[in-house]
């Protein structure tokens, strides 16, 4: 049956007629027959009669609920990209498939709402975080010790890990190696052994910790952890991580590219014998050095501003790079620690003393200006009265101006491998490196670590190293596309996408997604991810109590 509305004219009225009709068959053909007229029913009763007859299902308003919603739209963009990058077998020696589930959604966690293990619960609370990942969503507990034991399951399996994750992402390998080290601290006296007190990047030298070694390519997509002591010295651990680059994945030929802290003259030379390359940044006194070894007149390139100048000593090359930016900052600097000195400065001399002592007035002075940074731009002295006087060092700080923002950078490179303008870009990548470090350390929140056990730290730590490799993976995607949105911020608002459950009368009735927000369905079409929220994902459960 069917809703057919016929139209008849009288004069200027026009008269619209709704019938419903019925279609059967005779020997002579199909036919149809009017069963009712339901002209006089209101427009909207009619509505109804006409979808029902096309198949609609109607049910009371007052009837119909929303029974639960939950947050899943992160969680689908990463479930898609787990599996596009077949990431399902990563953890195939793991015998019990839940521990395998809790391995998943720690790392899938750190990206979407990092936190403690024990925290992990209450975030889940209101999303697929378990249906994501394989788990029972009505009766997974993410218990604290359940997901230590699932950690403990990467025990003597990372080797393994990393070459997978390598060979998934650089099948042709990689001829550039960015590396560089961080420090995290711990709350509490951390792992024997592991935590020690040593220089801290966090600016927590009263708390123990220990060093993040990280290698990635160019574009930040990360190759190698390495989880060391706290105190060790920056210059020590290059030559580890060299053979461990060569053993594990092969590489033979690249560039590596790394900051002053580890260019000792010993890393540079093992360096030379492995017959690696490398660019990394030199100290300032190898810059004032070279600088001093000039001509007497000064050189247009570099009293110009040249981007680059490349200057060859006995067979080895060197780039001094700087710009406006460096030059500017580095004028600032100076001129603060003038000021500070100077009120300093000021207000010992203007200090009135009961018994004058010279010397340690003068001895004051001096840790004054060591404090501030400042002692090598003033001539100071006191004299018998108890009287200071202090005047700048003008060749000092003129010197110093026209070396403003310049830095030194060295390669064993020829020209033919990497132009000067070339061993500035490589540097300037290690920029990517610092962006991995923010993820690990901030947007993943790798730090504070609560672990007590030395295993337990690397795990932790390495489960960080997983959700980074996603993430970045998932970045360099959306580059090809022209997408620069940071994919933490996306994955975190797109978790706004609810998958709600209807219910009539107690009763399942229907699964549905809310809307896309307007402002992320532009961005999410040009990703080619509308079509994740067009209906309910198939590994949602039919049911959840959670």
């Amino acid at each position: 049956m069917f809703v057919q509305a016929t139209t008849c004219k009288h004069g200027k009225t026009t008269y619209v007629t709704y019938l419903v009709r019925e279609s059967f068959r005779t020997p002579k053909g199909p036919r149809s027959r009017t069963i009712c007229n339901i002209t006089a029913l209101p427009p909207q009763t009619r509505e109804l009669i006409s979808q029902s007859l096309r198949g609609q299902s109607f049910v009371a308003g007052e009837s119909l609920q929303l029974a639960q919603a939950w947050s899943f739209g992160g969680l689908a963009v990463l479930h898609q990209a787990w599996e596009d990058l077949g990431l399902d077998t990563l953890f195939n020696f793991v015998a019990d498939a839940r521990r395998v589930g809790l391995l998943k959604a720690m790392t899938l966690g750190r990206i979407l709402f990092p936190s403690a293990k024990l925290a992990l619960v209450e975030h889940a609370r209101g999303t697929l975080l378990a249906a994501a990942c394989g788990l029972d969503q009505t009766t997974e507990d993410f218990d604290e010790d359940d997901l230590y034991a699932a950690m403990d399951e990467l025990n003597g399996q990372w080797v393994g890990i990393e070459k997978r994750l390598y060979q998934q992402s650089f099948p042709q390998g990689v001829s550039l190696v960015l590396y560089d080290l961080t420090s995290v601290y711990f709350e509490g006296d951390g792992p024997e052994g592991t935590s020690q007190y040593g220089h801290s990047r966090d600016h927590r030298p009263d708390r123990p910790q220990v060093l993040l070694a990280v290698a990635t390519d160019a574009q930040g997509v990360p190759l190698h952890l390495e989880v060391l002591r706290g105190n060790r010295g920056d210059t020590t651990t290059l030559q580890g991580l060299l053979v461990t680059l060569r053993r594990r994945f092969g590489i033979r030929e690249a560039v590596f590219v790394f900051d002053g802290g580890m260019s000792s003259k010993v890393n540079l030379e093992a360096m030379d014998e492995l017959g690696l390359k490398y660019v990394t940044r030199l100290c300032a006194s190898k810059l004032n050095e070279l600088l001093s070894s000039l001509p007497s007149e000064p050189s247009p390139e570099l009293w110009d501003r040249t981007p680059v100048m490349e200057i060859v000593r006995e067979g080895k090359r060197y780039v001094v790079a700087g710009g406006c930016w460096r030059q500017q900052r580095d004028e600032q600097r100076r001129q603060a620690r003038l000021t500070k000195a100077e009120n300093e400065l000021q207000r010992l001399a203007a200090v009135k003393r009961k018994k004058v002592n010279p010397q340690k007035l003068a001895s004051q002075v001096g840790r004054a200006l060591q404090r501030l940074k400042a002692h090598k731009y003033f001539a100071y002295a006191v004299d018998p009265n108890g009287q200071l006087q202090w005047s700048r060092r003008a060749e000092v700080i003129q010197a110093e101006q026209i070396r403003d923002g310049l830095y030194l950078l060295g390669t064993n490179a020829g020209t033919e491998q990497i132009p000067s303008a070339g061993v500035l870009s490589h540097y300037k990548n290690l920029l990517e490196v610092e962006d991995a470090f923010c993820h690990l350390k901030d947007y993943l929140r790798v730090r504070p670590v609560f672990h007590r056990r030395p295993d337990r730290v690397r795990n932790h730590v390495r489960i960080c190293f997983l959700a980074y490799w996603l993430t970045a993976k998932l970045e360099r995607q959306w580059r090809q596309k022209d997408q620069t949105i940071e994919v933490h911020n996306l994955l975190r608002q797109l978790q706004t996408i609810r998958l709600g459950r209807l219910e009539v009368q107690g009763k399942a009735f229907k699964t549905m997604v809310t809307q896309v927000p307007r402002d992320l369905n532009t961005v999410l079409n040009k990703l080619g991810l509308l079509p994740l929220f067009s209906q309910p994902p198939t590994w949602a459960p039919g049911a959840c109590s959670k």
